[in-house]
């Protein structure tokens, strides 16, 4: 194994643990079943307006990172050993 293989290895378990744990601590303020079967959601509130600022749209912005992360070291392990073996 060279030394990229091995960073982009730990890059990608680091990335995917990180993913694992920004969606489980992403979660709903209304979780209750008459919302979750009329799809209603109060987009009038205070919570609703502001909804970028809030702790959900920060993690919801660490995942999106993470995930592009995971896919750019994922698709560079795989392209870039082809390069160095010529």
């Amino acid at each position: 194994m060279t030394t990229f293989e091995i960073i982009s290895g730990i890059l990608m378990i680091i990335t995917s643990v990180a993913i694992i744990i920004l969606c489980l601590l992403q979660g709903k303020k209304d979780k209750s079943m008459t919302s979750a079967i009329s799809g209603s959601t109060n987009n009038d509130s205070f919570y609703g307006k502001n909804s970028g600022r809030t702790i959900e749209a920060k993690l919801s912005k660490l995942t999106k990172i993470f995930a592009i992360l995971f896919f750019i070291s994922t698709l560079a392990m795989n392209i870039v050993p082809t390069f160095l073996n010529k």
